[in-house]
């Protein structure tokens, strides 16, 4: 009976985390580090290694999901899931070799400055600031610059159709990439498993929003993707880490048994929320988990 009130406590943790998992595309390692660290009381390296444990349960839910959704370019996170899955390993290894305190106040700075990169693309107004221009400009100048408008957004939706967009709003798993593109979400992904290896999170933090800019996704394209490549980036950390030892097994099961359900409903819920909601929510996700660890870090130095 002691044993079950923790378990079942971890258990409704992981609920909330797999829902904002499978909402935002991340593994959910952002919120389980601060949750292993703050509340478990877990060292750095097996807080960090349990996070990257649970997140492949996590992600695989929220992938199924999306994928079914039509949210989720396939070709894109098979693509950078493979590159990440040859960083990750490496990651693992220089975060043994790295003071513990470097490894989590390095994920902080990560994360916060992935959460500047969201609220920077979620605040950009340029309708309204057109919308302005065309009042003071008069009604004639309105009517023209309509037409303009008009005309320029069926340039724009031809041009983006030959670009490097990988998806659009509709049948984004359907759309064929080129070679540039897929290697372009390589590239991407050897950065994000360097990333989750060496701090235990997934990768969804750094690739969701370069998807963004550099492939023009749409938020819950990259949301879907990005869980995806998280799901095989991660597992050979994981193997890495098991053979270090570094995994709590019992909070790690006990997280997942929450997260698996969540992660589901949270991707079901993603296509229901607007693009921009979306983004700030994810912001606001990723600057909350940063500080915390920052702080926690900072708080913890002067007793080491």
């Amino acid at each position: 009976m002691d044993a079950f009130v923790p378990a079942v406590g971890l258990a409704a943790v992981g609920l909330a985390i797999g829902a904002l998992s499978g909402l935002l595309g991340v593994g959910g390692g952002t919120i389980m580090i601060p949750v292993f660290r703050l509340v478990l009381g877990m060292e750095p390296l097996v807080a960090t290694a349990t996070s990257l444990f649970t997140i492949v349960p996590t992600s695989l839910s929220g992938t199924i999901s999306h994928v079914r959704n039509k949210t989720c370019v396939v070709p894109l996170g098979v693509a950078a899931g493979l590159g990440g899955a040859l960083m990750s390993p490496f990651g693992v290894r220089l975060a043994a070799l790295s003071p513990t305190w470097l490894v989590m106040l390095t994920a902080a700075l990560i994360i916060a400055w992935s959460a500047f990169k969201m609220f920077s693309k979620a605040l950009k107004k340029p309708a309204a600031s057109k919308a302005a221009a065309d009042v003071a400009a008069g009604p004639g100048a309105v009517a023209d610059a309509g037409a303009a408008r008009a005309a320029g957004t069926a340039a724009d939706s031809r041009a983006a159709e030959g670009a490097d967009a990988p998806a659009a709003q509709e049948h984004g798993a359907r759309r064929k990439l080129s070679r540039k593109q897929l290697a372009i979400g390589v590239v991407i992904g050897l950065a994000a498993g360097l990333a989750s290896g060496y701090v235990g999170v997934g990768g969804g933090f750094l690739m969701v929003p370069l998807f963004l800019s550099l492939l023009g996704t749409s938020m819950h394209e990259a949301s879907g993707t990005s869980l995806l490549a998280v799901m095989i980036l991660a597992v050979p950390g994981v193997i890495q880490q098991a053979l270090f030892g570094n995994i709590d097994l019992l909070a790690g099961v006990c997280i997942a048994i929450g997260t698996i359900p969540g992660a589901f409903f949270g991707a079901r819920l993603a296509p229901r929320v607007p693009d921009r909601a979306l983004r700030l929510v994810f912001g606001c996700f990723l600057l909350v988990a940063a500080v915390l660890l920052a702080v926690n870090e900072f708080g913890l130095l002067g007793n080491r």
